[in-house]
Formats: C-alpha cells, structure tokens, sequence
C-alpha cells in the first residue's frame, strides 16, 4: 500500500494514476512496482504478453488493476489498453513509467507539481543522455526523433523518446495508427497538433547494463519509426502547416499579419526578401498541388520565414492562374523552336498544351525566375525603405 507523501493525497484529487507496460521484465518489474505504489495506489500495469515470470510476479499484487495480453502486440497497444482502463476508472491524468528500472519513483512528485501549474500539458521526462553507460543508439535516436518533432511540430523538446511520462488524457487525440515504439512518437505530434502544450522536465535516469532488458530492434523498430515520421512530415507540409497558417492568418487579418510577419519581424530584410522570393518562385512553378510541401520544406531547410515564403506562395491562385499560364507560354515560345509555338487564345485546348508542355515548362520556370527576382528586389528595397523612414523619426 502507498504511504502517506504528500504527492498521495494531491494525485487522488487530481484524478493522477500510473501505468506501468511490462514485457519480459521480470528482474526489475517487482522493484518499479514497489516503488511507485508509496506514492499511489492507482496503478494500472499492462503484461504484454510476457513469457518469463511476470504473471507469477504479479500475483502477488492483486490489489493493483491488471491487463492481460495474451500475446506481445507492442508497447504501443500496450499503453493504449492501460489509457482505455484509465478513462474508465474515470482518471483524468495518467503517469506512464518503464518497467526497466531505468525510471525513479521519486520524481513522481515532479510530475504532479509542474501538472498543478499547467493542466493541460503533456509532460515528457528529460534524461541526461550524456551521463555514463547511456546506450550510444538512445543517444542518437533521441537527436534523430527531436529534430523531426520540432519540424512537425515547430517544438523543441530536449528528450521525446523518453517513456517516464504525464498524460492528460481527456485532450489527448483518442485513436491512432501506431501500435509499437513508435506510439510514443505519434501521441506527442498529434497532441501538439491539437495545440496541447509538450514540455520536458528533468528526471533522473539509469542503465544498468546488467538488470536492463531492451526490446527495442534496431532495424525493425527504426525503420517503422522512420515510416511513421515520413507520413508525420506529408501531413504537416500538407494539411498542418497551411491549416495553422491559415488561422493565425483569420485570427489577426490580413494587414495585422502582414505587419507582423512581414514589417515587424525580428528577421533582417535580406532574409524577408529571400523568403518572398523563395515564395514567389514556388507559386508560379509548374509545381500544381505541391507548392506547399516544396515552400515549407525549402524555406527550413534554407531557414528562411515560413510563414512568409507561404503567403507569397499563393501568388498562383485562381485570379492569377491565366495571366501566368499565358506569361509561361508566351515567354516559353521565345526558348522553344517549334513549328507551331503555341499561344494563348480562345481556340486553345488542353490537348493544345500537352502537345507544347516543354514550351509551358520553360516558359514558366523563367517567368518564376524573373518574378522571384523582382518580387525580392523591390521587397528588399521597400523594407530598407520602410526602415530608414522609421528611423528619422
């Protein structure tokens, strides 16, 4: 039974349990267990599916909540099955903590205390992936796995990987597509997508390399992990990214936007004429219905402004697009020897353009070229414009 530290009392009116996925850890499972129950008895512990004594071990505590896989599916599921018991034990936290012995009890309290200050965040406990007998591939994966957080989320977290967690689950997204490892990469995106605040603390960590049993597989398990970053990463340039943009963009209308984004930001005028241009370019393009992917990707990948390249981007909507089909046109019969150069005209036809897409294609690369250029130009003359004004007053 759970002794009386104050952390006990605040969890039973927070609604705060801890659940604990096991698989084949049958050397330090009775120690976790034992020490998180002084500071609660909420417990839920998910045996996925263990095939050495984990089952006999838990006999030994039936006074502790228990779920039963009959076969090993995955700590994905396996922390999915203790959410769902969760939710209907009517909890409205949930702790998650590694049965590896790898976590400590004691920053439990931490939890609770950062959660009574923030109560809708998903809380991630930090380690100290630099101390000694820290595994060279957890080292590198928690890197591989905080970069593509932050690119899918803008978020930058010091440790995503880490299993010793705090939960709120009645924000969290209720279904998901992953079952393993890779869960907890999944369930951290998809909350920041819903605008959940994911943040770290520090705890404390240890790897023993003589009790630490790891069901990670290298191969398997990052190549799953890598698959799920890719559909992560199409769904943000996508449909996140422009959906966020889009709403600061109702939310502050369009003259607030473009004062803050583009007249009052922190970026120096070079880097917001690049991004116009990096924009301006991408939009007229022939790259109909992935601007938007190309746009984000390049505008990190140079660490450009997003949000600007982006709005510049929609050079092409729909008012737009004849003037810039018959600029590529025009300008591509002047590249292009063709018997029959195609213009624009009433007569003309898809087929028309089928027949003369080369001529369409270069056309439209140098009519984005010289747009780019000129957009930037005359943006980065404005700014500096702008900026010399300002400062005569």
């Amino acid at each position: 039974m759970s002794t009386s530290f104050p952390e006990t009392e605040r969890m039973e009116q927070l609604k705060v349990c801890v659940i604990i996925p096991t698989y084949n850890n049958h050397k330090t499972l009775k120690r976790v267990l034992d020490s998180v129950l002084q500071y609660t008895s909420n417990v839920i512990v998910v045996n996925d599916g263990s095939t050495d004594s984990t089952a006999q071990i838990l006999e030994a505590y039936s006074h502790v909540e228990q779920i039963h896989h009959s076969k090993n599916i995955g700590k994905g599921m396996a922390i999915r099955s203790g959410f769902k018991k969760a939710v209907g034990l009517k909890y409205d936290y949930a702790i998650t903590i590694d049965s590896d012995g790898q976590h400590f009890a004691s920053d439990i309290p931490s939890f609770i205390a950062t959660l009574e200050t923030d109560a809708d965040a998903l809380l991630i406990g930090s380690r100290n992936m630099t101390q000694e007998n820290v595994p060279k591939k957890s080292s590198f994966g928690n890197k591989f796995s905080n970069f593509w957080f932050w690119f899918e989320t803008g978020n930058k977290l010091e440790d995503t990987q880490s299993g010793f967690r705090l939960y709120p689950l009645q924000k969290i997204p209720s279904r998901y597509f992953t079952n393993k490892f890779e869960f907890e990469i999944e369930v951290i995106v998809r909350s920041a997508w819903k605008n959940i605040p994911v943040k770290n603390i520090p705890v404390q960590v240890l790897y023993d390399p003589e009790e630490r049993v790891s069901h990670f597989r290298p191969f398997k398990d990052f190549t799953r992990i890598s698959i799920l970053n890719t559909v992560l990463v199409t769904i943000t340039l996508v449909y996140i990214k422009p959906r966020d943009f889009l709403l600061k963009l109702k939310k502050k209308g369009l003259k607030k936007f473009f004062l803050e984004n583009v007249l009052e930001s922190n970026d120096s005028n070079a880097r917001k004429a690049f991004s116009i241009s990096l924009g301006v370019f991408v939009g007229i393009s022939p790259f109909w219905g992935f601007q938007t992917i190309i746009v984000l990707f390049l505008a990190v990948l140079l660490k450009l402004n997003k949000a600007i390249a982006f709005a510049f981007s929609n050079v092409s909507f729909p008012p737009f697009i004849p003037f810039i089909i018959y600029g590529s046109l025009k300008i591509g019969s002047y590249f292009i020897t063709s018997d029959n150069p195609l213009l624009l005209s009433m007569d003309m036809t898809l087929t028309d353009i089928q027949k003369n897409i080369t001529q369409y294609l270069v056309g439209s690369f140098i009519l984005a070229t010289f747009m780019a250029i000129l957009f930037g130009l005359t943006s980065y003359l404005l700014l500096t414009l702008m900026d010399n004004l300002k400062n005569k007053k």
